[in-house]
């Protein structure tokens, strides 16, 4: 039975229209970094690289020797972590300035996935399809800890509303942001949804 991640890990993707206290153990992830306007053509790039090497591992079951204790699993979502480059130009309140963003787009890897062989996954991109982006993608671990998370409805310009609920929260709770810096998980595609309609997971750290 192939393993779905919106039935088996629900809880991590799935929140409420309301925030809630969860934490988030250290997991695998396909990773690659850049800076600037995610509406530009080199977040779609990145993008269109880390996908590459995530639907590599997929269908990894199709090599002369597939990967030791692989099993079907739907392709896990795209998540960002997004910062701000120089802090002296953010304005509380304000409209962020895109072209000041720092990001970390990421998609989480099943459990078979080691080391070795995501290595293995993107030499095969490079040569199935070569990127020099490929050359940035990180394999690593990350542990998010304790943190507050919701799911947002509707444009992404509209994401303060739901982080002013969510500091809201924080503040009736005795719980204090740890930095400036946020996750987004992806449940909708922009290119497909009517932006009313679009779902993400808005989540930060807390202590």
């Amino acid at each position: 039975m192939k393993y779905q991640w919106r039935k088996e890990e629900k809880h991590f993707y799935l929140p409420k229209t309301k925030p809630e206290i969860i934490d988030i153990p250290a997991f695998n992830y396909f990773t690659i970094k850049g800076k600037g306007n995610p509406n530009g053509k080199m977040f779609e790039q990145c993008v269109g690289a880390l996908y590459s090497v995530a639907y590599g591992v997929r269908m990894s079951y199709k090599w002369d020797v597939p990967p030791e204790n692989y099993y079907e699993y739907t392709v896990y979502p795209l998540e960002g972590i997004w910062d701000i480059d120089n802090k002296e130009l953010y304005v509380e309140g304000e409209l962020i300035n895109k072209d000041n963003l720092i990001y970390e787009i990421l998609i989480k890897q099943p459990e078979f996935v080691t080391e070795e062989l995501a290595k293995e996954v993107i030499k095969k991109a490079k040569i199935k399809k070569p990127n020099k982006l490929l050359d940035i993608i990180e394999f690593k671990t990350i542990e998010e800890g304790k943190c507050i998370q919701m799911l947002h409805l509707g444009s992404f310009d509209n994401e303060k509303d739901t982080f002013e609920i969510m500091d809201n929260y924080c503040n009736s709770n005795n719980l204090t942001r740890i930095n400036m810096k946020h996750k987004e998980i992806y449940l909708s595609d922009p290119r497909k949804t009517e932006e009313s309609k679009l779902k993400t997971v808005l989540r930060y750290k807390v202590k």
